[in-house]
């Protein structure tokens, strides 16, 4: 009774409330630093200092906008290695995830600092500055060892395949190469003829950039038909057959089928890592399109007495790195070598010594083959999976599946990339403990 009386009353509003609803499509210009949303110890704000400290003159120096002198402001270097290195960090591996992550993402923006970037950019970056990483890297790990972090007392090795930017259809014979190079070249040449007679100037771009791309991919079955003859000489070399069956990849002619883990085979690359057991820092990084471990030990150990003078105390590898020469020249250079003697368990299971020199060793292999078999030896050994296997459980973290590149050497700056991320991690938390703890 007390409801329809109300609704009855003159005196009550007919018309609707007004009300203060909420608008959250309405664009506004916030009186805000990037410096502020961003808080205080973000992992990206550590990457920055860090990366800050090193010394990027190898990459300023190609750059040729100077003060005073004509042409567009280059981006600054820190700034790409910054976002790379964070992003690595993150698992995130393409250039344009990338690019987008530097307009949405606070901390991407952060480092990006209102300087704009794009995918070729951040891309060319990666794939065309592979030297100039390795130098990083040689660096960052030379003043470790001058602080004393990095003792190379004992370093230890490891491999692990990662996929190749290529399907295993892009595997093929010669005669299919060579079909697929005429084919190319009569596009090329039908092109051709297309621009001389296209007036107009958006078509004739249009033009150029097809051209372009046919060019690029002849240049690929022309290396593709250079691989497939190497391909074919190793086979004969090896007695496997005449090699008129090796294939060649015309999408990535440098990559090569082989075994994984799971069992399956695919193209890929075969990317080696050696690293300091004492403080867990990367020393050396080499990327091969080897199927196998076999003879890749001593280029390593080479590489490490070049970047840093001298050679390690102590080597440690598994049974697929062990090869007697390599194993000779570095003990008889002061390094004690511990991998394990080739057909150990077997020799074992067979109830025979697989420690007793054979007819063909020499004293310095013999040597090892005793040491091997003592259980001081193995206890050593025992340290290899804890450290090389770690870091290669580190780079599957952060995505490291696959390569988003194509060819040898763009392949090695993207291992190095995550090797220099590694390290520079390892430096960053050591360093966050020690904040925390004062």
């Amino acid at each position: 009774m007390i409801s329809d009386q109300n609704s009855n009353d003159p005196n009550m509003p007919s018309q609707k409330p007004r009300l203060r609803v909420a608008i959250r499509n309405q664009v506004q210009i916030l009186p805000t630093a990037l410096d502020e949303l961003l808080e205080e110890g973000h992992e990206a704000r550590w990457v920055w200092d860090y990366v800050c400290e090193l010394d990027l003159s190898s990459l300023l120096k190609p750059i040729k906008a100077v003060e005073g002198g004509a042409g567009r402001d280059a981006t600054d270097p820190k700034i790409l290695l910054a976002l790379w290195i964070y992003a690595t960090v993150k698992g995130v591996g393409s250039a344009r995830q990338l690019a987008k992550l530097c307009e949405d993402h606070i901390a991407y923006k952060w480092i990006c600092g209102e300087v704009s970037v794009n995918h070729k950019t951040l891309s060319d970056f990666r794939s065309q500055k592979g030297e100039e990483l390795r130098n990083l890297l040689k660096n960052v790990s030379a003043s470790l060892v001058h602080e004393g972090v990095v003792t190379l007392d004992r370093v230890s090795q490891d491999g692990m395949r990662v996929r190749a930017n290529a399907g295993k259809s892009s595997f093929n014979r010669p005669k299919s190469l060579k079909k697929c190079a005429k084919e190319l070249e009569r596009q090329l040449r039908a092109l051709e003829r297309e621009l001389e007679e296209t007036p107009d100037e958006i078509e004739r771009r249009r033009h150029s950039a097809k051209e372009r791309a046919l060019k690029d991919k002849k240049k690929r079955l022309t290396r593709a038909l250079q691989a497939q003859e190497e391909l074919e000489g190793k086979r004969e070399k090896r007695a496997k057959g005449s090699g008129k069956d090796a294939r060649a990849s015309k999408t990535d002619p440098e990559a090569r089928i082989m075994k994984f883990a799971n069992g399956g085979y695919n193209p890929g690359y075969n990317v080696q890592y050696s690293t300091d057991n004492d403080s867990g820092i990367i020393l050396g990084v080499e990327v091969t399109n080897s199927g196998s471990d076999r003879g890749l030990l001593l280029p390593m150990a080479r590489q490490i007495e070049a970047d840093f003078g001298r050679l390690p105390g102590k080597y440690l590898a598994d049974g697929g790195f062990t090869v007697q020469k390599d194993i000779e020249y570095l003990e008889k250079r002061g390094t004690e070598v511990y991998c394990p003697v080739r057909q150990e368990k077997e020799k074992l299971e067979r109830g025979e010594d697989p420690y007793l020199p054979l007819k063909y060793d020499t004293k310095i292999t013999a040597k090892w083959k005793k040491r091997m078999g003592t259980e001081e030896a193995k206890e050593i050994y025992k340290e290899r999976a804890g450290v090389a296997e770690l870091v290669n459980a580190q780079c599957r973290n952060r995505n490291f599946w696959f390569f988003p590149t194509r060819g040898l050497v763009k392949a090695k700056a993207v291992a190095t990339l995550f090797a220099l991320t590694h390290n520079i991690m390892r430096v960053i938390s050591v360093k966050k403990a020690a904040t925390e703890a004062s």
